[in-house]
């Protein structure tokens, strides 16, 4: 890691007024959006990107610097400084923290900061509206691998890992990454299928990212796993100006699990949305002619580039996307 797990960071107003509030947002008219000047893609968790195509929409997608009113940052403070002194963050055990500093590597920046950044911001979420017993859930979610073939530790540590954690953590922990990539496959729509009896799901069985052995969850695990999905996502949003960014395969697969969930009735964290007016008009967001094309990809031509890129992550690693959903 670049710096120490045990230094908690400060987070983004971004990820305070999502803590704050349990919501995704969009901060349309709080912030002003504008490209990164020589932002390198190489740098972050998406360098491992092949397609020429795709790594430049992640660029123009992922390159840009956010700029918050004053009002608006000290407003989300105070809110934020609320919420932490209703909800004190939980400590993490010494030797956790010290098998992650030492045997894993998460130097690679992600999306908006520092990779460690980022697993801490899905911890303190997690901690004031996640689903009972996630928190740790959401802050190791990462160590047995990332949607894009970048991989914190080898697959030889996991026993010493298992031995550090609560065996329900670490089920979950080791499916997350497969669950990620299974959400880019036809799952979504096997669960769609069957939402008005969500209790009918049995087990799902899949296979590992880090080596392809196959895994099992239950049923009632499986709903759970989506809900950490979901607050992982609140991560990866747009800032704003949603109603133009319809299109961000982020935002498409963070509306498409949060539909689900809700029509299922298996809404267990509080993630809250509303979605944008259709046609809102931008505000506050400079754009380059690149940023404006990738704004303008149909959804449906987006999910399909998004997909293909996942599995041929899949297929590179050996990682096989097959999965066996038994119902009652």
């Amino acid at each position: 890691m670049k710096q120490s797990a045990a230094v908690r960071p400060d987070p983004t107003y971004f990820r305070k007024a999502a803590i704050a509030h349990g919501a995704a947002l969009d901060h349309r008219g709080a912030i002003a959006i504008a490209p990164i000047p020589g932002f390198r893609l190489d740098q972050t968790i998406f360098k491992t990107l092949a397609s020429p195509i795709a790594r430049y929409v992640a660029r123009k997608r992922v390159g840009k610097e956010v700029y918050w009113r004053r009002a608006d940052a000290e407003q989300v403070q105070r809110a934020y400084e609320a919420a932490r002194e209703a909800h004190p963050l939980p400590e993490i055990a010494p030797e956790l923290l010290r098998f992650l500093v030492e045997e894993c590597d998460f130097d690679v920046e992600h999306a908006d900061g520092s990779f460690l950044d980022h697993l801490y911001f899905c911890f303190e979420y997690a901690v004031h509206h996640g689903p009972e017993g996630s928190p740790l859930v959401m802050f190791l979610h990462s160590v047995l691998g990332t949607g894009t073939n970048t991989f914190a530790m080898t697959a030889d540590k996991i026993p010493a890992f298992r031995a550090l954690v609560p065996e329900n953590v670490y089920r979950h922990v080791e499916a997350f990454p497969s669950v990620l990539r299974l959400l880019y496959t036809d799952l979504l729509a096997h669960l769609e299928a069957k939402q008005h009896c969500p209790d009918d799901l049995k087990e799902v069985r899949m296979h590992r990212v880090i080596d392809d052995a196959t895994i099992v969850l239950e049923g009632a695990e499986l709903w759970k796993a989506l809900n950490f999905q979901l607050m992982h996502l609140v991560d990866f949003l747009p800032p704003a100006n949603w109603a133009a960014h319809q299109s961000d395969h982020n935002f498409i697969l963070f509306r498409r699990l949060h539909r689900l969930l809700s029509d299922a009735g298996k809404l267990e964290a509080d993630v809250d949305y509303t979605p944008a007016p259709t046609g809102q008009r931008r505000a506050g967001e400079v754009l380059s002619p690149g940023t404006f094309l990738v704004s303008h990809i149909p959804v449906r031509a987006s999910w399909v580039m998004t997909c293909r890129a996942i599995a041929q992550f899949s297929a590179d690693c050996g990682h096989s996307l097959d999965f066996a959903l038994t119902w009652r």
